[in-house]
Parts: structure tokens; C-alpha cells; sequence
């Protein structure tokens, strides 16, 4: 195993364990979201979001450039392929329809299934 899987419902309860691991959250990849992994002193390696539907000035999806200007992988699942909130759904089904250039970077791109590219790459 290259990484280990934390699924975390909301993003507010990540810590120091997800220092270089991948994170599927439930929660929506606003601004709020990003700032509790802006906070740690340590990094993921990557953080999937659910995109909320992205919103009015693309608010569910704003961690991507946030995430993104620190050097950090993020991208986000259709709130139609899984439920906000349920971190294991977002594994489970969820679709990727965003992904800043970090993630890109690491094969992330949008249309694939957030567990195929866990399990084939980061685990």
C-alpha cells in the first residue's frame, strides 16, 4: 500500500493522520472546507470533495483553487453520484467532475470514478 485511505463525513474532523494520505470527504469543497486543511501544519497527499451542485461563483467547489495554490491535489464528485455529507458514498460512487492542475497532475481526472483511481494509483 502507497497510502492510506481516511474517509472522513466532514472535513472538519481531519488531523495530523492525514499528513500525506488520501482523504474522501463528504463534505462540500467551499471555503470553509479548505480551511480546515489549510490549518494543519502537515498536508495531504490529495482531498476529494463532493461538489455541492458548485453553486452560485462556483462556492462548492472554491477548496480546488484554494487547495490548489499551495501546491496541494484536490478535486471534486457530483453530488448526483453521491450523497453530501457520506464520506463512503463518495468512495463507493462517486464521479469526478473537477480537479485543479496538482491533482491532475496525479492522474486525477474529471469523469473517472473516485474508486478506481484510489484503489489503482494511491493504494
Amino acid at each position: 500500500m502507497k497510502h492510506k485511505l481516511v474517509l472522513l463525513d466532514s472535513i472538519a474532523l481531519i488531523d495530523a493522520s492525514a499528513d500525506g494520505q488520501v482523504v474522501v470527504s463528504g463534505s462540500h469543497g467551499g471555503a470553509s472546507a479548505a480551511g480546515f486543511v489549510l490549518a494543519l501544519q502537515a498536508k495531504p497527499l490529495v482531498v476529494f470533495y463532493n461538489d455541492a451542485g458548485v453553486g452560485k461563483a462556483n462556492a462548492g467547489i472554491l477548496a480546488l483553487e484554494m487547495l490548489g495554490a499551495i501546491g496541494l491535489a484536490c478535486a471534486t464528485y457530483s453530488h448526483q453520484s453521491a450523497c453530501i455529507g457520506n464520506a463512503a458514498d463518495g468512495l463507493e460512487n462517486g464521479v469526478i467532475t473537477h480537479a485543479n492542475q496538482a491533482a491532475q497532475t496525479l492522474g486525477i481526472q474529471a469523469g473517472a470514478r473516485v474508486k478506481t483511481w484510489v484503489e489503482n494509483w494511491a493504494l
